[in-house]
């Protein structure tokens, strides 16, 4: 037994040597070797300089002084003008030579047409209607109409001479006489037209 045993112990001192052997060169590769690429990997030292101060920009040159005028003239006064009025001479004569233009004559008022009394001839002669707003309102009053009768007895004309204050009442008053028949005027014989005045009173009943 105890002969068996000797082989392992030689064998254990070995690998206890081996292992010693290569942690020594490990050791010493680690030191060379990474030694030198801790140096590589440091960066280099930070270099200073000193750099000149910077001056601000200039300032920019104050403006020229205003320029020097002359002093201006004072303005030019006219002096006042005094006007004396002299009275106007006496027995002063003016000469026309032409006389005075007399004015325009008026012209004469239109002569008023000749007038005649009628006479209602026929039986188709009827009596103005009154208004019915006229009656309601209580509008009376009396209208003078001037009519122009023909030779044949027809009114070819007519209007208001005297209003009753009511245009309504007047106008129903002209429209109905003028469809009347009157007997027309006669001038020497002979028949003639002529303006006759007729009278018709509205009296609200």
């Amino acid at each position: 037994m105890e002969f068996g045993q000797k082989p392992n112990q030689s064998r254990r001192f070995f690998g206890i040597g081996a292992v010693i052997v290569f942690h020594v060169v490990l050791i010493w590769a680690l030191v060379n070797g990474l030694a030198r690429k801790a140096i590589e990997l440091l960066p280099p030292p930070i270099e200073t300089k000193i750099i000149k101060e910077v001056k601000p920009p200039d300032e920019p040159p104050p403006p020229p002084p205003p320029p020097k005028l002359d002093t201006p003239p004072p303005p030019f006064v006219p002096p006042p003008e005094i006007n004396i009025a002299t009275p106007p001479p006496t027995n002063t004569i003016t000469v026309q030579d032409k006389a005075p233009t007399p004015p325009p004559p008026k012209p004469a008022p239109p002569k008023a047409p000749p007038s005649f009394p009628l006479k209602v001839t026929g039986k188709g002669c009827r009596a103005p209607e009154y208004p019915p707003i006229s009656q309601r309102l209580g509008e009376e009053g009396s209208v003078v109409l001037q009519l122009k009768v023909g030779v044949d007895g027809k009114v070819t004309d007519s209007r208001i001479q005297t209003s009753s204050g009511y245009n309504r009442l007047d106008e129903a008053a002209r429209k109905a006489l003028s469809l009347c028949q009157f007997q027309p005027a006669i001038v020497d014989g002979q028949k003639v037209p002529a303006w006759g005045a007729l009278k018709y009173t509205f009296r609200a009943e």
